[in-house]
């Protein structure tokens, strides 16, 4: 596929207590399973970590932030930055059930727009999501400027947003399971009935 993806594993797990990236769900790590998964769709996977050592096993092409401490949107910027593709996934290492074919429909939907966005019950999701290399300049304006909400960079570029009745057309599998994510300890016990119910 012309298109790169790009994994943020940055983030403190401060509600979770322990990285969330290396929790295990049968047997295989959190982010094992989502850079798994990509393998079959992405040439180029990169790896967004400001704590390499912890992710070598993994064998990905591994950068850091350039503006530490600034949350996702640095993950987003340095992903971007060091992408040798125009059309970029980017997906957030805490989410377990990644679809490739809703990552590969997001990818061919980009077109001419800076980015694709999901939108689900109303809530938007720009860490499973398509953005074009040309934005990262936006971005680190965005940055610059102390505006890191994902939200406050959206509303700068030109954004094709596309609801769960849309994505539900390219995926026979269960939208709400693909957008979760593991934030809390009750929430991986509940990836991991999931995973074990497959």
């Amino acid at each position: 596929m012309k298109a790169a993806a790009i994994i943020l594993a940055g983030g403190k797990s401060s509600r979770m207590g322990t990285n969330k990236a290396l929790l295990k769900i049968n047997e295989k790590t959190n982010i094992e399973r989502i850079a798994d998964a990509l393998k079959l769709l992405f040439d180029d996977i990169i790896l967004v970590t400001n704590d390499s050592e912890q992710y070598e096993f993994l064998g990905l092409r591994m950068v850091a932030d350039h503006f530490p401490g600034m949350g996702p949107l640095a993950g987003v910027h340095a992903g971007l930055l060091a992408s040798d593709y125009d059309v970029n996934f980017i997906v957030a290492c805490d989410m377990p059930f990644v679809s490739t074919e809703l990552a590969e429909a997001l990818v061919h939907n980009c077109g001419h727009y800076d980015a694709v966005i999901p939108v689900i019950n109303g809530k938007q999701h720009p860490l499973f999501a398509v953005f074009q290399k040309k934005t990262v300049e936006e971005v680190a304006a965005s940055i610059e400027a102390g505006r890191l909400r994902m939200k406050h960079l959206l509303d700068q570029l030109n954004v094709l947003y596309v609801t769960e009745t849309e994505l539900q057309t390219y995926s026979h599998l269960d939208i709400e399971r693909v957008f979760f994510n593991m934030n809390h300890p009750n929430e991986y016990e509940e990836a991991k009935k999931w995973a074990e119910a497959d």
